[in-house]
């Protein structure tokens, strides 16, 4: 029997999303309720889906995620790595120590700043050491941190260039500590080391909550019969194989509003526009090009701590269906940020509940006249009476929601005139669609509701790589070949298919600080998980 299903999953903050697929048919949609543990509502869902029968298990060749545990274990302190931090740099870079900037809160929850260590070492970008690794000073750490800590991270300078200190580095601690994860900043994040350093310490701070998250999908999949590959969604909006996921979990921190992004291209067969995703809460915004979510040129901050990790260009804003419209007498005083969630059935005055919310102006204004999918009850009974609203309180409701909509996507537009706009999510059935100031179409495509667990299920494995080259002494062409390769080598780690890699995009940036013809060349990969 041909595996030729495909089993999503997309974790929201209000509902976990999951969708059953062969080729481009939709074969089961579910919905759950997310839960505290994250892994419960997945696990929720897939019963949902196996109990449609719309496939056997031994049909499904792949199992997909995207997800929020990382997000969810920083933002909130709970659960991380107790971190063992190294940084090859000493004496050159001991002015500003590891850690500095980050929130006291989240530093205690990886250990604090006793399992810090500044060694001798570090690269100059053309190669040369600044001073030879001091190899004792680092026996004489782990001497100190043996039994403190669960996981290794570290840095050298410029060791996205010339990463054999970093290597050295993680075999003497393995010689020392045994089998501990370990995160080379090679591996993360490019040149800067500060970010980069961030990055890789928050890599490490979160390698068993993806462990643990991954085993128990494992095993869930397992008890049911799956015998297929996990992967999880990266930032970029492509996957990677669970096993890589596990040693490189930051790359999931934005993998929700990245898979849905894929999914709304591969739903509407548009590569450039505006993707509008709509849940229960929030509204986030993304720009696509040639398929995939634009990339942040700016600094990164997750859970307060600023890092270079790849990310899309997103915009967040506190709209969704279960937003709270704030109101005196038949005034509104405010919109928001505060939302019922997914207690919209029991708050919301459609379901005859003593809140007005997104979900009720729709009504109010007729764009919703019928029972939602997603919920239970219906609130038929209660649409005479959510239309008997103020008229003028509704209409100023519906304008505010409709500005706030087009202010937010005017904001994520890099050049002029009207652009097409996909919305998703379930609360894209709530907002205005028509005469959008600066939107020239909206496409709602079929499945819009569960889009997020659709684009986790397209299947393409996303790598890249940097190196920086003096072409004054190196061919151009020569130099580009060479990160190239690297970045192929990194989708080969992720799960890809040699032969099936293909080169996105490759970015020259020079450095005009610097003597010569440096510059610093950085490519995109994708590549196939199956022929």
């Amino acid at each position: 029997m041909e595996k030729d299903v495909r089993i999503g999953f997309d974790v929201g903050g209000t509902f976990t999303d999951g969708v059953m697929i062969r080729g481009k048919e939709v074969l089961a949609k579910a919905k759950a309720l997310t839960t505290t543990d994250v892994t419960t509502g997945i696990i929720n869902a897939l019963d949902i889906l196996l109990k449609s029968g719309k496939a056997d298990v031994s049909e499904i060749g792949m199992v997909s995620l995207g997800t929020t545990h990382t997000t969810n274990a920083i933002i909130e302190r709970r659960n991380l790595n107790k971190v063992g931090i190294f940084r090859l740099g000493a004496p050159a870079t001991t002015a500003i120590p590891p850690l500095t900037g980050w929130p006291e809160d989240l530093k205690e929850a990886i250990g604090g700043t006793d399992n810090i260590f500044i060694i001798r070492g570090g690269k100059e970008y053309d190669g040369r050491d600044i001073v030879p690794l001091d190899e004792e000073a680092i026996k004489k750490a782990c001497d100190k941190i043996k039994g403190k800590v669960d996981s290794i991270a570290i840095t050298g300078v410029f060791s996205p260039m010339i990463p054999d200190q970093e290597e050295r580095a993680a075999e003497i601690i393995r010689e020392e500590l045994g089998d501990i994860p370990i995160t080379l900043s090679n591996h993360i994040a490019s040149i800067s080391l500060l970010e980069r350093e961030n990055s890789t310490i928050l890599n490490a701070s979160v390698i068993t909550v993806m462990k643990r998250a991954v085993d128990a999908l494992k095993k869930a999949t397992k008890e049911r019969g799956i015998d297929s590959p996990l992967f999880i969604v990266q930032n970029d909006g492509t996957v990677m194989s669970a096993d890589y996921a596990v040693n490189y979990p930051i790359f999931t921190v934005a993998s929700g509003p990245a898979a849905s992004v894929r999914g709304a291209v591969f739903l509407s067969g548009i590569d450039n526009g505006v993707v509008v995703d709509i849940g229960g809460t929030s509204t986030d915004i993304a720009y696509i090009v040639n398929g995939f979510p634009r990339e942040s040129s700016i600094t990164v901050t997750i859970g307060g701590v600023k890092t270079n990790i790849r990310c899309p260009d997103l915009m967040s804003i506190a709209l969704g269906g279960g937003t709270i419209v704030k109101t005196k007498g038949n005034e509104i005083i405010a919109y928001g940020p505060e939302s019922v969630g997914y207690n919209l059935v029991k708050l919301s005055k459609s379901f005859g509940g003593p809140i007005i919310t997104t979900h009720d102006i729709a009504v109010a204004k007729g764009i919703l006249d019928r029972k939602l999918d997603i919920f239970d009850t219906d609130f038929a009974p209660y649409i005479e009476k959510v239309k008997a609203l103020d008229k003028d309180l509704v209409e100023a409701a519906y304008n505010k929601i409709k500005n706030t909509l087009e202010i937010a996507i005017d904001q994520m537009k890099t050049v002029a005139g009207d652009v097409k706009a996909i919305f998703v999510g379930g609360g894209a059935l709530v907002v205005p669609k028509e005469n959008l100031e600066g939107i020239s179409e909206v496409i709602m495509p079929p499945h819009f509701e569960v889009c997020g667990a659709i684009g986790t299920t397209i299947a393409e494995i996303g790598a890249y790589a940097e190196g920086v080259a003096d072409l004054e002494i190196e061919n151009r062409e020569e130099a580009i070949n060479k990160v190239i390769e690297k970045a192929k080598d990194e989708a080969e780690k992720a799960g890809a298919l040699r032969d099936s890699v293909e080169v996105l995009d490759v970015e020259e940036i020079p450095f005009a600080y610097m003597p010569g013809k440096r510059e610093k060349i950085r490519v995109r990969v994708k590549g196939k998980i199956f022929d």
